[in-house]
């Protein structure tokens, strides 16, 4: 048999096996970091190794190491599992191998990444004429999108950042709200923007449109960016769209959405009341890796002038073949990078529209099942009020929380992770997984029951 054929079958026979044992698995991995390295072997081997064997030996040695992020019971971070179409398409972008830069250079990616884009536009209700561009994650979609805002903001104040950097040019303020996740702020440093200047939120996170305009008022009429939020971290809660972004127009602000998770209420008749206004705004970051249950990595960024985005991302190059329609290097900052849009269509065409929204909808119902559930459990408390996908909860006291969440990681039926909200350790559970079914919610809530010291209920 090829070497190359030879080494496909074994990873796919583990890959398989991986698959089949997520259902009743231990969901936190079994072996520690040191473990696997000593599986593996720490030296470099003078010599080659056949394909087929090298595979095996990782699949092997790694498999104890490996925490059940794609099956129905993690829930400690927002972490999507893979819809099935997109597994099978990301096999293969990887054989494909595509790079994924120019339409000339792979007009089949090119294709693929208009359609997807433009169904994404139609699907979450965004300008029509956007410009969608495909990243890593959230991260680096925030840093794309605020780099087009920063320098529309500073180009509009007679300021060429892109010729002159910013060493000089007039000051850009950054008003995001104070419940913001940590992600807007790393893309801000790494465009020299600094903290942005926290503006009051609620007790959900949701920030509040009135302190936004004072915030504004008061702040003198050069460039700014405000940056809102679509599903904040703890209690999923969304800022009040159609105020905030009146208020920052008026101000002549780029307005920002971070929707890492929470852009898809879009999609949900049920939730979609969660995103009035939000297409006012002039860009939006969001995951295709969350919610839309694409492998890793994928983020989408999302902004409204495609001219605004060439201007920041694009590259000129004379060994470049470039289209005089743009090229999906416009759009992001990689210049090398793998077929992300490839899974995307796949995820989509394999759901259709009614399956997007079904599947944001079984999310949002396992969460609500979650919240219900914890609140029958004696001492614990749901905090949030849960209106996505996010349950926040607490058991009495801070270390009663950290010793229930210590036995259910030591339990291994489910992961959810700790984190601390309004100076209080609390149980956040995120439910973002497209095979989490009503019987894993129901084994991981009896997981929560027993680590409580509470006799799990009847079915």
């Amino acid at each position: 048999m090829d070497p190359r054929e030879a080494a496909l079958r074994k990873a796919y026979d583990h890959a398989v096996r991986w698959l089949a044992s997520l259902p009743d698995r231990r969901v936190p991995a079994r072996a520690d970091a040191e473990a696997i390295v000593r599986a593996l072997g720490p030296d470099l081997p003078d010599g080659p190794g056949a394909p087929a064997e090298v595979v095996d030996l990782l699949a092997t040695a790694c498999e104890p190491g490996l925490t059940a992020f794609p099956g129905g019971r993690f829930f400690g971070f927002v972490v999507g599992g893979t819809e099935p179409a997109a597994l099978a398409t990301d096999w293969l972008v990887s054989a494909w191998d595509q790079n994924c830069v120019m339409r000339a250079a792979s007009p089949a990616y090119a294709a693929v990444e208009d359609i997807a884009g433009a169904w994404l536009l139609d699907l979450l209700g965004l300008p029509r004429g956007g410009s969608v561009g495909f990243t890593t994650g959230a991260t680096t979609a925030n840093f794309t999108c605020l780099a087009a805002g920063r320098d529309e903001v500073l180009r509009r104040a007679g300021w060429d950042v892109a010729r002159d950097g910013l060493q000089g040019g007039p000051g850009v303020r950054v008003l995001a709200g104070a419940s913001r996740h940590m992600a807007v702020d790393l893309a801000l440093r790494y465009l020299g923007l600094g903290s942005p200047e926290p503006v009051a939120a609620d007790d959900q996170g949701r920030m509040e449109a009135g302190a936004l305009r004072r915030a504004l008022a008061g702040g003198g009429s050069g460039p700014v960016i405000v940056v809102l939020q679509a599903g904040d971290i703890h209690s999923g809660a969304f800022d009040p769209f159609t105020e905030s972004v009146r208020a920052a127009r008026e101000a002549g602000a780029w307005v920002h959405v971070d929707g890492a998770f929470g852009l898809w209420a879009a999609v949900s008749p049920r939730h979609a009341h969660l995103m009035a206004g939000c297409a006012g705004a002039d860009s939006w970051a969001t995951d295709a890796h969350k919610t839309l249950n694409v492998p890793y990595d994928c983020g989408l960024a999302i902004v409204r002038d495609p001219s605004a985005l060439r201007a920041a991302m694009g590259e000129r190059g004379d060994y470049l073949i470039q289209h005089e329609h743009g090229d999906p290097i416009d759009k992001v900052p990689e210049l090398s990078r793998r077929g992300r849009a490839f899974t995307v269509w796949a995820a989509l065409r394999s759901l259709g529209r009614s399956g997007v929204a079904d599947l944001v909808e079984r999310l949002c119902r396992h969460a609500a099942s979650f919240a219900a559930g914890i609140a029958a459990v004696e001492g614990a408390t749901v905090l949030n009020d849960v209106v996505f996908t996010q349950v926040c909860a607490e058991f009495g006291d801070d270390e009663r929380t950290d010793r229930v969440l210590a036995r259910l990681l030591d339990d291994g039926t489910a992961w959810i992770s700790g984190s601390t909200w309004h100076g209080r350790r609390v149980m956040r559970i995120s439910v973002s997984n497209w095979s989490t079914t009503d019987d894993d919610v129901r084994r991981t809530l009896d997981a929560i029951r027993r680590a409580a010291g509470t006799p799990a209920q009847g079915p």
